[in-house]
């Protein structure tokens, strides 16, 4: 949900969050204030909305709030693009606010998400997600969040939505499982993906080869988090 709809009803006058547990659906918050540019870079990005933040998701809890998401976005360019300095960013951000969530009863979905815009190859797409990963999950423990109580919303492994050489639903699977296992502790609960500009058809059927694939050992629960598959 957004700040702005938590405190709505029903046309019966129930607030949302109670019309939803009353159902058995957990209420989450998008707790991020949307991104800046990062002087310096190629256009950049950094994600805002640290400032207060644990008194928000204070509120947000005791509103029945049980779970937080907060969206970082890197691109890749021929010039260089992600700098490390955007990754770095990148890590800090979603750990510092990973931490605050937890710190006041909510789960945070950590989202680094590596956009599809551009013309560079699959290889390349999973070369950039491995390090981000990588980078984003090692400042998570150094932060000292709890991985068994964190969700990882990544984007998957595809060739760039310009790039001419197309891939199957089973080599991006095995590409992005290959990369998570490559990155992600195996003590992380569950990843679920965003689609990343992906049609809903395109999104599920890579998804649903990854959860075919047994070649690479899946320790993580592999679901969507993308509204289009609904």
């Amino acid at each position: 949900m957004f700040e702005e709809t938590l405190d709505e009803k029903t046309k019966e006058g129930v607030n949302f969050v109670e019309h939803l547990a009353s159902r058995g659906i957990l209420a989450g918050i998008k707790v991020d204030k949307g991104a800046v540019e990062i002087t310096g870079t190629n256009g950049e990005k950094a994600t805002q909305g640290l400032d207060g933040l644990g008194a928000r998701c204070k509120a947000f809890y005791e509103k029945g709030c049980r779970f937080a998401k907060w969206r970082a976005i890197l691109k890749i360019t021929a010039d260089g693009c992600p700098s490390e300095l955007s990754i770095n960013e990148t890590a800090h951000t979603l750990s510092r606010y990973g931490g605050i969530c937890q710190d006041n009863g909510l789960v945070p979905i950590i989202e680094p998400e590596i956009m599809i815009d551009g013309a560079h190859g699959i290889e390349k797409c999973a070369e950039v997600s491995e390090h981000v990963f990588a980078v984003v999950m090692k400042a998570m423990l150094d932060h000292k969040l709890i991985i068994e109580g964190t969700l990882l919303k990544p984007n998957m492994v595809t060739p760039g939505s310009e790039c001419a050489d197309k891939k199957s639903a089973g080599e991006i699977a095995w590409a992005t499982v290959r990369t998570l296992s490559r990155s992600i502790v195996p003590a992380l609960p569950g990843v679920c993906f965003l689609s990343g500009g992906q049609s809903e058809e395109e999104a599920s059927l890579n998804l649903s080869a990854m959860n075919q694939i047994k070649e690479i050992a899946r320790p993580w629960a592999l679901t969507f988090s993308y509204g289009r598959a609904l």
